[in-house]
């Protein structure tokens, strides 16, 4: 069968795969920063929040940032209880 590609409604990240490394993360919010119109000073501000603790630190700002754009997911219950 083939069908019309269904457009996706929300960016997924799978903390557990590949894009959910820390370096992975930083680049997408890097990325999206810019895209939602982030300025310079507020760009920088993030990333020394990002870098300023461990992963589940870095999880939760990027959360914060842009929670609103981007889904992240896991089976990590550790991750999970930072952010909720």
């Amino acid at each position: 069968m083939i069908r019309k590609t269904k457009a996706k409604d929300e960016y997924v990240v799978n903390l557990d795969g590949p894009d959910g490394n820390a370096f992975a993360l930083m680049g997408l919010a890097g990325s999206l920063a810019t895209t939602v119109g982030y300025a310079s000073d507020e760009i920088e501000t993030m990333f020394t929040k990002m870098k300023s603790g461990d992963y589940k630190k870095l999880v939760k700002t990027f959360d914060e940032y842009f929670g609103g754009y981007v889904v992240l997911e896991t089976t990590n219950k550790e991750l999970l209880n930072a952010t909720g």
